[in-house]
């Protein structure tokens, strides 16, 4: 459903319920680089005014600024970030200077799918802190486990290819 706002959301910030499901007014803004907002109706809809000659809306420029191989980050099924993995993460988001982040974390197939989604959501939010103690601005933290694999899990240079995290840069 594609609505725009035409008062200002903060206003209308009270939690409610439709429908048995609980919503939490909010903005936040996707992979894709669109502010969304949701209101305490569960009506959701693009913060941007400005749409293409198709009708989408314009939206923030995103792009993968940083792949980052998290066994120089983390010991193995650990989110504990290491000395040099921290000061490394510090220095790419004193240096990146976008408005904000999404960070996203990914495993190898080596562990259960309930384990690895688990392991990968830590690891992105061990990251995210990181970026956050610099003053980054996070739009958002997932962790996709073994979901999106960048290479074959049947060698061990494929599943080194897997265990990662992205970050991606809202400019």
């Amino acid at each position: 459903m594609a609505t725009f706002a035409t008062a200002p959301v903060q206003a209308q910030m009270v939690p409610g319920t439709v429908n048995g499901e609980r919503y939490v007014p909010t903005i936040w803004i996707d992979p894709d680089g669109c502010e969304h907002w949701v209101m305490d109706d569960g009506v959701e809809g693009y913060m941007d005014l400005k749409v293409d000659r198709q009708g989408k809306p314009t939206c923030h420029p995103v792009e993968s600024c940083a792949v980052m191989n998290s066994d120089q980050l983390f010991a193995t099924d650990k989110y504990a970030i290491s000395a040099a993995g921290r000061k490394r993460l510090t220095d790419f988001f004193a240096q990146a200077n976008a408005t904000a982040y999404i960070i996203i974390g990914h495993t190898d197939s080596r562990a259960s799918d309930e384990y690895n989604m688990r392991l990968s959501y830590n690891r992105a939010n061990a990251v995210a802190k990181i970026a956050q103690g610099t003053g980054a601005r996070i739009a958002d933290v997932r962790g996709y486990g073994e979901r999106m694999p960048k290479a074959s899990n049947a060698t061990a240079a494929g599943m080194q290819q897997n265990r990662r995290v992205e970050i991606i840069c809202i400019k």
